[in-house]
């Protein structure tokens, strides 16, 4: 065994052994709420960095604050993370240790990063990561429903017309054959209305959970109806960071071609007119009505 071998070796049973950090980009994924969820090798991270890149430097300050770190902060949001890439990229280039993190949980979790992950690849300059709390699959955990698969989708968008959209994109997707529980943030004073839009979308009964303030005192699980869960969420406060997890559509069962045209037949046997047989049969069986149509009029045609 070589003597890199043997380091190599000596540190995935001794992580203390092993550097803090090393020149490049480390995400590094800090508590959701209780402080106590910080690994001791992340805080080793941000105490050895360089800088550290932040959302929020009051935030990270505060935290770091708490914790007794001293570091270099240097913003990185939405609003500047293009502008910032060429001078983080050439502080990489230059050996440094920067630890990336963001307000609270996993960075580029539907938060910013994902641009400088993305040029440190093509600039071939040296990531890892040291893993942590994720609000996301908390919730999904503590939510009871399917756990996988599951689609996290973030946020979504805060006007009615384009959310509702987004809403029936994912509905058309369920319709072509998606069967997985579907995992989302909101903010406090858009959950009603939300969770009011899922319930037209996914229909009232769709199993789903409301968690939030994980990890914190007052942590709260909500498992219900989409229905349910609306209604409570219309006149009762919600606060805090929240996730909404949906159950997946329920299995239908698969109606044959053979299926479609019998039930077809026995329809227009029985008396009734073509509009009025194939609204039913489709109804029944779950195909598109214009569909079903077509295969009547193809059957009056002594085409089948």
């Amino acid at each position: 065994m070589t003597t890199a071998e043997t380091e190599n070796e000596a540190r995935s049973v001794h992580p203390s052994a092993a550097p803090a950090i090393g020149p490049g980009l480390t995400l590094v994924a800090t508590p959701i709420g209780n402080m106590g969820d910080l690994s001791p090798r992340a805080l080793a991270a941000l105490k050895a960095a360089d800088a550290v890149l932040c959302e929020d430097s009051r935030t990270t300050g505060a935290m770091l604050a708490r914790l007794g770190v001293a570091a270099r902060l240097v913003p990185l949001h939405d609003h500047n993370e293009a502008s910032e890439l060429p001078r983080i990229l050439q502080m990489l280039g230059q050996g440094q240790k920067l630890a990336l993190v963001s307000d609270a949980g996993t960075p580029l979790v539907s938060d910013p990063g994902f641009r400088l992950v993305r040029a440190a690849i093509a600039a071939g300059l040296p990531i890892s990561a040291i893993p942590g709390p994720n609000a996301a699959v908390m919730a999904l955990v503590l939510s009871g429903l399917p756990p996988e698969p599951f689609l996290f989708q973030g946020f979504l968008p805060p006007r009615a017309g384009t959310r509702q959209a987004a809403l029936d994109r994912l509905k058309a997707l369920e319709q072509a054959g998606l069967a997985a529980s579907m995992i989302f943030y909101e903010a406090p004073h858009r959950l009603a209305e939300s969770l009011a839009d899922m319930a037209g979308a996914f229909g009232a009964e769709r199993p789903a959970a409301v968690a939030r303030e994980m990890t914190k005192r007052f942590e709260e699980v909500r498992r219900d109806s989409l229905g349910a869960l609306a209604a409570h969420y219309a006149s009762a406060e919600a606060r805090g960071e929240i996730c909404i997890v949906v159950g997946p559509a329920a299995a239908e069962a698969v109606v044959s071609d053979t299926e479609v045209t019998a039930q077809l037949r026995a329809a227009l046997a029985g008396g009734l007119s073509v509009k009025d047989a194939a609204e039913a049969v489709a109804k029944a069986t779950g195909r598109k009505r214009r569909d079903v149509y077509r295969e009547t009029l193809s059957l009056l045609n002594g085409q089948n």
